[in-house]
């Protein structure tokens, strides 16, 4: 299969196109470099440097034809989506657009995107969170996602497009970006390996599903074959609250840095994690590594990059 990949130069979206390549896959590249690392880049692909946003995205269609769009290229920080809403709609939702009248106009057969199962259901009355709980986001990066979903739709409908939306918890593993807004796992990781403290926002109690990044590109291979036309949570339905995540990172790291409490971050939720019987049931995936196993896999490659 020809495959895009936006994002490409990033943490997820890196990850999976060295699986596609492996696999056998003709793979092209997207990414403006806001967040993603040249170094990430295959070097068996063929790389645009690009944002989502360019028209002139629609000559690298006409030129490579694509099957499928592999859709992770994203504004993911919540609290800079609260401080400016509209930048985060211009990136998150007016991307996605652009990508889809491209899809629909040089008849890409499918659509697979990266949507946010933290941030499209906010907080529930029912856990763990299944695919048919309403979609009641408390951030707009959230309602990006939300109706970036409901784009799709709507293209599906209306011009068949296939796709599949998969809802990620809170990805973590190597490549992840230290420095930046997403991914607690990486933040803590190098202030601690480096004996510095680390913030807790909040009192620590938010609870989230951590998954490793090597069960999220697992399930980025099966789509392309399989999941037409549906939404699927990929995560691990294990609750674990930011404390036990430092504690836990703190005895692997075996580091001198302590927790520093500072205020909640606004557009946060309390409570995530997310039923995936959905995926086990129509796509035969589930996740293959635990939290504690995933954790020191991450440790190891932080302690040598």
């Amino acid at each position: 299969m020809k495959i895009l990949v936006t994002g490409g130069a990033g943490f997820i979206g890196s990850n999976i196109i060295d699986s596609y390549i492996l696999n056998g896959h003709d793979v092209v590249v997207l990414d403006n470099f806001y967040s993603g690392k040249k170094e990430y880049i295959n070097p068996k692909t063929t790389f645009y440097e690009m944002d989502v946003t360019d028209k002139k995205i629609s000559d690298i269609f006409s030129k490579e034809r694509f099957d499928i769009v592999n859709h992770h290229a994203a504004q993911m920080n919540v609290r800079l989506s609260v401080e400016d809403p509209i930048f985060d709609a211009k990136i998150n939702v007016l991307g996605i657009l652009n990508l889809l009248e491209n899809c629909r106009k040089y008849g890409v057969k499918k659509f697979i995107f990266a949507s946010s199962g933290g941030a499209v259901y906010g907080d529930q009355d029912k856990y763990p969170i299944s695919e048919d709980a309403k979609r009641k986001p408390y951030s707009p990066y959230g309602m990006s996602k939300k109706i970036s979903e409901d784009y799709i739709d709507y293209f599906h409908r209306i011009y068949g497009l296939k796709y599949t939306n998969l809802r990620y918890p809170n990805v973590y593993g190597p490549r992840q970006n230290p420095h930046g807004e997403a991914g607690i796992v990486a933040i803590f990781l190098d202030l601690l390996i480096n004996n510095q403290n680390v913030k807790i926002y909040g009192d620590g109690t938010q609870i989230r599903d951590y998954i490793f990044i090597s069960d999220v590109v697992k399930a980025n291979n099966i789509v392309l074959n399989k999941g037409d036309n549906n939404s699927f949570n990929v995560g691990t339905g294990v609750p674990t609250n930011v404390n036990q995540i430092y504690e836990k990172l703190k005895k692997i790291t075996n580091s001198n840095g302590v927790s520093v409490n500072v205020s909640k971050k606004e557009g946060d939720v309390m409570k995530n994690y997310l039923n995936s019987g959905k995926a086990k049931s129509f796509l035969d995936w589930e996740h293959k590594i635990d939290l504690d196993q995933g954790l020191k896999l991450t440790y190891e490659w932080f302690r040598t990059k």
